[in-house]
């Protein structure tokens, strides 16, 4: 069986597929992308470093609750396999991963319907994550998960990266060796927001340029200014993941704990971030609605006590409750309201929080 450079062999025709796809469109665009750029004489470099120096995180929340009952970080501790949206049912983003629902479209369009091919199982659709440039430790794409897996960089031949979220359809796609539409499009958009990758103030060529030093202990906050990664193929975290990077909240929790042998058992790095935290009196409306700050002040009441501060492990608790229990949170609003808002808290934590100061 033969893939394109780089690529691991065994990824499926449908995976080929997909990947082939992006490649070629990126490959298309890459003379407008070079006019998009301009006078970049060391554009070769900089595509060469985002390559040496970029990783793919998968963030994940690992209390979330699948349809067996079992918890993200249970279900990837029983075989050692992060699994997809479409396998688990659980998506820190929309609920539309199923056939003919919106996942499903996005996919169809993006990978010119390389996974909608007859006979091609759900099992093989790809894992979401983020391209961490700038090496964030709270990962690329914070929102979607307090802790996340980093890969090796051999995954890196069979990933494909868009500009923004895969389900706004962007324009700017392509991979880690098809690069130029991608950075053309992280360039225009940092230029407008005047961020890069959630680090406001900077000229994102000069960011670009500063790779080889650009980690931080700080994290990044990049709620919504990140490069989305589609990884093709499985990912075993025996053989493809670097480290699990956790929040410091889950430290001795059954969760915490579950990852934490799971790492020692593969041999692979175990990170703990510096992790999050807020009083109820810090959530204000202006950032995610005014539905959040009572909802962060019911939960405080719930499980604070006696720090008075909630952090990541405390939401995923009341997440877990409103499943079970919705009628004891229906002042807050509907099941669907409640999932909403969590994902809002959480969101408003990274913004604003302080580092987790230990309970």
């Amino acid at each position: 069986m033969t893939g394109l450079p780089g690529t691991r062999t065994d990824l499926t025709a449908a995976q080929r597929a997909a990947l082939a796809h992006v490649t070629a469109v990126a490959t298309r665009q890459r003379a407008r992308a070079l006019e998009r750029l301009g006078d970049v004489p060391d554009l070769a470099a900089l595509v060469a470093a985002a390559a040496a120096h970029g990783r793919v995180t998968l963030n994940f929340h690992p209390d979330r609750l699948l349809a067996d009952g079992r918890t993200v970080a249970a279900s990837m501790a029983a075989d050692g396999r992060y699994r997809s949206q479409f396998e688990t049912g659980v998506s820190n983003g929309s609920r539309t991963a199923f056939l003919h629902g919106d996942r499903d479209r996005w996919e169809e369009s993006l990978f010119g319907g390389a996974y909608q091919s007859p006979g091609t199982p759900l099992t093989e659709r790809p894992l979401y994550g983020g391209l961490n440039l700038l090496g964030h430790p709270d990962g690329a794409c914070p929102r979607f998960g307090s802790c996340h897996v980093r890969l090796r960089p051999s995954v890196n031949p069979r990933c494909t990266v868009t500009v923004g979220d895969s389900h706004l359809g962007p324009a700017d796609v392509g991979t880690l060796a098809a690069f130029e539409t991608v950075l053309a499009g992280l360039v225009e958009r940092a230029r407008e927001t005047g961020v890069t990758l959630g680090r406001p103030g900077a000229d994102p060529l000069a960011v670009l340029r500063g790779l080889a030093s650009a980690a931080s202990a700080e994290h990044g906050r990049a709620l919504d200014d990140y490069l989305e990664v589609q990884v093709h193929g499985p990912v075993d975290l025996a053989a493809d993941a670097e480290a699990l990077v956790l929040d410091p909240s889950f430290r001795g929790t059954p969760d915490g704990d579950l990852l934490a042998e799971l790492a020692a058992r593969l041999g692979i790095g175990l990170e703990w971030h510096a992790g999050f935290e807020l009083t109820a009196a810090e959530v204000g409306p202006d950032f995610r609605g005014p539905a959040i700050p009572p909802l962060a002040t019911d939960l405080c009441r719930r499980y604070a006590a006696p720090r008075g501060t909630f952090d990541a492990e405390l939401i995923g608790r009341a997440a877990a409750d409103m499943l079970h229990n919705p009628h004891s949170w229906a002042q807050h609003g509907t099941p669907d309201d409640l999932l909403q808002y969590v994902k809002q808290l959480w969101h408003t934590l990274v913004h604003t929080g302080r580092p987790f100061s230990g309970r």
